[in-house]
């Protein structure tokens, strides 16, 4: 799908749903290899889509500046406190806010740790759950994460179905 446009009262173009079924299937992909990736325990391929300058708030807070630190963070958890994890993603939102950028989040539930994060509760079946934002943006035709910003799902807090 091209670009649509609609011409305002004062004639200027505006970019309407410019998201093409190639935009949505890429940023999707990411979500998969994300995926997949961390089931490996592979730092380097999950951090394959964070871009260099992208900025990541893990689920205690931390906060991270750029590409390396989050690889370096990846290869430090999987080496450690996730290492044999499984993780499982369902997309709740896929949104286009401009052609070139996109927000998604997922639910996520990350199962096999030995021990949670500190203060981050588990379920009857010693999972994790968390939500993930992901602002991702399209450069030079291809899509990277620029934000990524992941929180814990509290006990007793509702959960809606992904769609």
């Amino acid at each position: 799908m091209r670009l649509l446009l609609a011409i305002c009262a004062v004639g200027l173009a505006i970019p309407l749903g410019a998201q093409s079924p190639k935009d949505d299937s890429a940023i999707r992909g990411i979500i998969e290899n994300e995926t997949a990736t961390w089931n490996r325990g592979d730092a380097v391929g999950y951090s394959r889509d964070f871009a260099t300058t992208g900025t990541f708030t893990n689920i205690r807070g931390q906060f991270f500046d750029g590409y390396d630190a989050f690889l370096k963070q990846h290869q430090a958890i999987f080496a450690g406190i996730f290492r044999n994890t499984n993780l499982s993603q369902d997309i709740v939102s896929l949104r286009f806010v401009r052609p070139d950028v996109a927000v998604v989040e997922t639910l996520t539930t990350v199962h096999g740790a030995g021990q949670p994060p500190p203060g981050v509760a588990t379920d009857d079946q010693g999972r994790f759950h968390t939500r993930l934002l992901q602002v991702v943006a399209r450069d030079k035709g291809v899509w990277k994460i620029v934000s990524y910003h992941n929180t814990d799902i509290k006990p007793g807090t509702p959960v809606p179905p992904a769609r």
